[in-house]
């Protein structure tokens, strides 16, 4: 995988906070979104998406719930479409990266990643993650300043 893919995949799971979630044991690969009592928690069954089997949503606050889960922060709803689509034999890690990678793809930004045009790929991936500015998921958005030094400290180049 290129080195800047590998940095901007870093640099979203830093954006979603699973990486640094001092409950993960797997560099963010385990965890499930915080709800409204902020504890953390983890998952150890990669067999399938953990709200898969019919788990309900968290909340997050009033009026909000989400069952996102995984390093990149997965919604639930989506994964038999991905699982089919992308021939993923499970949720682990390998799977979540695949994953990802074809999030970036749909939003046309595989280019931009690998030249290390990061601010406009961000741009285009706004709408795959909350977190990135400009978002508009009325969810916290990291600023692009934030996440440039994520991504540079990942080890990605930029241009």
């Amino acid at each position: 995988m290129h080195k800047n893919m590998l940095a901007f995949l870093d640099m979203i799971a830093f954006a979603e906070g699973t990486s640094t979630s001092p409950a993960t044991k797997c560099k963010g690969y385990d965890v499930i979104v915080t709800g409204e009592d902020r504890k953390p928690e983890v998952f150890t069954d990669f067999s399938q998406h953990p709200f898969a089997g019919g788990r309900k949503s968290k909340v997050i606050r009033e009026g909000l719930t989400s069952n996102a889960a995984g390093r990149y922060q997965f919604m639930g709803r989506y994964w038999l479409h991905y699982k089919a689509a992308l021939s993923l034999p499970d949720f682990g890690p390998a799977s979540q990266d695949k994953w990802a990678i074809q999030l970036i793809r749909e939003c046309r930004a595989i280019d931009l990643v690998e030249s290390g045009n990061i601010v406009a790929a961000i741009v285009a991936c706004k709408s795959r993650w909350a977190s990135l500015p400009g978002a508009g998921y009325n969810q916290k958005e990291h600023k692009a300043a934030d996440l440039l030094a994520a991504y540079t400290r990942a080890g990605g180049v930029l241009t």
